[in-house]
């Protein structure tokens, strides 16, 4: 499924609580503060199909989740939004051009290592 990209948004602004943020993806949308580059939309994307894997609700509840148990242990935001399994899995592999297509059902399990 390819994302619905609305560039020069004021929603990442809004969602910015604990840290700012470039960009944010709520299915089936992908808002971008600026107008975003391919690195970056293919990083949403790959929230995209993870959302898919877990049928939307759940890639939110265990984002959350995964957010809440890393802050409490080190009570630092920055840090425990870079650690979430779905962040690590877009950050290790936007730049690869190819990854979306290569991509494997769970493949925030499936993490290189």
């Amino acid at each position: 499924m390819k994302p619905v990209v609305i560039k020069n948004s004021r929603v990442p602004g809004w969602l910015s609580w604990f840290i700012k943020v470039r960009a944010i993806t709520l299915f089936p949308f992908i808002f971008i503060k600026d107008e975003g580059d391919e690195i970056l939309i293919r990083h949403e994307t790959i929230h995209i199909k993870q959302q898919l894997e877990l049928l939307i609700v759940g890639f939110y509840v265990w984002y959350l989740v995964d957010y809440l148990i890393k802050l409490i242990k080190t009570r630092n935001p920055k840090w425990a939004y870079y650690h979430i399994i779905f962040e690590r899995e877009a950050y290790d592999n936007q730049a690869d051009a190819d990854y979306l297509s290569k991509r494997k059902l769970w493949g925030f399990i499936r993490r290189k290592k």
